[in-house]
Order: C-alpha cells, then structure tokens, then sequence
C-alpha cells in the first residue's frame, strides 16, 4: 500500500519523500523506536508503505509517557496499518536517570534501545529506526549518542529531513496529526539535578492536561521544586489571568500538590531548561 499523495510536493520535498522510501525500502525488516510523535510517526508509515509486514512499531512505556499520548500512539498506529508493541521500560529504576544530570536522555534512551535491540534481534535482526529529524542533530540531545552506539538508523538526520520538512511531507500524505505539537517527554519539565520520580512526572503530566482539556494544546508545566510553573504562547498569556480560569487552575495545581503556580511571562520556548548548561562551541 502507497499513501495517496493529497498535496503536490516542491521538487525538493519529493525528492526526499523518495529518498526516505529507498532508504527505509532497502533495510528489508525495521523495527521503528516509535513515541506517536510526528517524526516517528513518519518513519513509520513509510516503513508500513514500503516493507507491509516486515516493519513494526515500538512505544516504549514508561511515567515519563503521559497516558493521552500513549493512546494515541496507539490510535495513529491502528490509523497507519502497521503492527505495534508496547514494551515497559525501567529508566526510574536507574540513578543516572532519576539524578537528572544533563545527559539523562542518554540514559533514557540506553534503556529503551536495550528493549529494542532484544526485540529486533528475535525479529530476523530487523533494523532499529528513529525519528531523529536534521534540527535534532544542532540540539542538546545526548539520546543520540545512546541510539549511534545500539546501531540504529536515524533516516530522516540522514537524509537532512527536518521539522518543517516532516510537517510538509506529513501534511501531502494526508496524515490527520501533521501539526500535532512537540511533546517531549515528561522528564524535560524538570531542572537538571532536581530528582525525577513517578509522583512528581504524574503530577505534571495532570497538570498538562488540564490546561490541554481547556484547549491550550501548546503548554509546558515546569516543575521546580513544589511550584508550577506554566509556559503557553505569548498570544494566549493574557488568557491565564481571566479570573474565572485563573481561580479554577490555581485550585487545580494547589489540589495536585503543588504549593505555589506562576505563568512564565517569556511565554512558550521549547528547550528552555538547556540553557543552564554550556553546550559544545558554545561561550559560557
């Protein structure tokens, strides 16, 4: 089965739409590192298009999942076709996770990929893939590293396919969640060296969606400490001070365990806890 192609493509779009299906097409059998968000989702469908049964998906469950977003890892899988698991993974169980220094992705993903290399090996050695897109590459993501040393493929960092390409290309393909917002994992929340635990990601993950039931689907709910601290859109800032609103979440966060609740007035930044580290070719 080929995705119909709803939108016509730039040449250079198409040109890596048809570079991805090589590549993908060429591996014979994958196991794609899948979280439901749109870069894995597109390596994934690509999977399902070009190898049918020969591909499966994995979700790796674990707190650090927000259950919404597990269902619908689950929903868009069903939507594409392809097989899909879900495997638990133990990162709480790990200090260089729990500690949170800043290369806990590494140990997140050492976990998962461990998973994955068992997985694929009982699978005929299929070939692990992520959703590892080109503006990843340029970020603090020490997740990588742990992926390059299990041996996985990253397709779309290799073809230099980036976010705004995933989105077009997604969008062509007629998948209904081309502009779903980025959702990383819980964890990110967190300022580095604050401890992580169960409790403390099911709090935000709450948090989170009560403000996404009250249509902010762009939000982060920083946790430091016992505070709240919530990032939206600039344009939407204006919206948490209604008093109406702004009572009933202040009720909310308070009841969920919270002591105190602010609104970052910087607005929505993605990555915004990476800057109390000094990345490499960086000045202090």
């Amino acid at each position: 089965m080929v995705f119909r192609q709803l939108e016509t493509l730039t040449s250079a779009d198409q040109q890596q739409l048809d570079q991805l299906r090589q590549r993908i097409r060429a591996y014979g059998r994958v196991c794609v590192a899948y979280s439901g968000g749109v870069d894995s989702a597109l390596v994934a469908a690509i999977a399902q298009e070009q190898l049918d049964e020969a591909a499966f998906a994995v979700t790796g469950i674990s707190p650090a999942l927000a259950p919404h977003l597990r269902e619908e890892a689950r929903q868009q899988a069903i939507w594409l076709g392809i097989q899909h698991r879900e495997v638990m993974t133990a990162e709480l169980e790990d200090p260089s996770y729990t500690s949170n220094p800043t290369d806990r992705c590494y140990a997140c993903k050492r976990e998962l990929h461990r998973h994955l290399a068992e997985i694929s090996r009982a699978a005929a050695g299929a070939q692990v893939l992520d959703g590892v897109n080109h503006d990843d590459l340029s970020d603090h993501r020490p997740g990588i590293d742990a992926a390059r040393e299990a041996g996985v493929g990253s397709p779309l960092a290799e073809l230099q396919i980036d976010k705004a390409s995933v989105r077009r290309l997604s969008k062509a393909l007629g998948f209904p969640w081309w502009d779903k917002p980025a959702q990383p994992c819980l964890a990110s929340r967190f300022p580095y060296g604050e401890g992580i635990t169960a409790s403390r990601l099911s709090r935000v993950a709450q948090a989170e969606r009560w403000l996404q039931q009250r249509q902010f689907d762009q939000v982060r709910v920083r946790s430091q400490g016992e505070t709240a601290r919530i990032e939206v859109p600039l344009e939407r800032l204006s919206e948490l001070a209604q008093e109406g609103l702004r009572q009933e979440l202040v009720q909310a966060f308070l009841k969920l365990g919270f002591t105190a609740v602010s609104v970052d007035l910087e607005g929505l930044v993605s990555g915004k806890l990476n800057r109390s580290i000094q990345l490499p070719g960086t000045e202090a």
